[in-house]
């Protein structure tokens, strides 16, 4: 299969680590212009590095910028006025009790979880459904459909992601742009190897937290494992290709059997 991103632009947000950045990467290695960010500016500097390091031909740059922030993004789109790619990525998470949960955390998880999201969607769809091609992928989560227990406001920012990926290939219906969402299931990245730590404890060695972690916490999983960050990338670079042109509006699972469902 042929995933050639050659002469698009594609812009990942918080990718200067874990799933965002194997995004980066493997959009790269498509062939699409890829723009890394993040918050802090030595991080995605680096991070622009590592995908060129990966992929020495690659058109990398990076852009420091805080979504939550309205000056930010007015920045943001002052160096990235058009986009043929954009992957809602940046997403915060963390164990906490619901009854424990205030309403400036709720805020803050709906500001960073889904209005980030929604203002860069605003910002550039217009100019793709104009030019007749486009692609929105947003990271969402196996919690958007089994709410965990764990993390509820986590889980309903991740369900509320997934209507505003439907309600916005409504928007873009029948002009050649594809909005769609990715459930990623439990990933290997640096923050869930803390949060697996929260849950069971950090001083066992990794491999056994892990077993542990899905045993208890994740027993869904028919992988029984972490997925790794590349495999994700996988399911996105495709989305993101001339190849998935019928999939839109659509939750599409890369989540390792993880919701119990026979429909995506």
């Amino acid at each position: 299969m042929d995933l050639d991103l050659g002469g698009r632009v594609a812009l990942v947000t918080g990718s200067t680590q874990g799933i965002g950045h194997a995004i980066a990467v493997r959009l790269a290695e498509a062939g699409a212009a890829v723009v890394v960010n993040g918050r802090d500016g030595s991080r995605v500097e680096a991070a622009a590095k590592q995908v060129r390091d990966a992929v020495p031909d690659a058109t990398v740059s990076g852009v420091v910028a805080d979504l939550t922030a309205a000056q930010d993004v007015d920045d943001l789109l002052l160096q990235v006025p058009s986009l043929d790619i954009l992957v809602n990525n940046l997403g915060i998470f963390g164990a906490k009790s619901a009854l424990e949960i205030e309403d400036d955390e709720w805020r803050r998880y709906f500001e960073v979880n889904v209005l980030a999201g929604v203002r860069l969607i605003r910002a550039y769809l217009p100019g793709m459904m104009e030019r007749g091609f486009g692609r929105v992928v947003s990271i969402s989560s196996d919690s958007s459909v089994v709410t965990p227990v764990e993390m509820v406001h986590y889980g309903v920012t991740k369900t509320a992601q997934l209507a505003v990926t439907r309600g916005f290939a409504k928007v873009a219906k029948g002009t050649g742009v594809t909005v769609n969402s990715v459930l990623a299931g439990p990933t290997h990245t640096g923050g869930v190897e803390e949060f697996v730590g929260q849950l069971v404890g950090s001083d066992l060695p990794w491999e056994e937290a892990q077993r542990r972690f899905m045993r208890e916490h994740r027993p869904q999983s028919l992988l029984e494992r972490l997925i790794e960050p590349g495999e994700i990338a996988n399911t996105v670079t495709y989305l993101c290709s001339d190849l998935a042109s019928a999939t839109t509006g659509g939750a599409v699972r890369s989540d390792g059997g993880y919701v119990d469902s026979i429909l995506p």
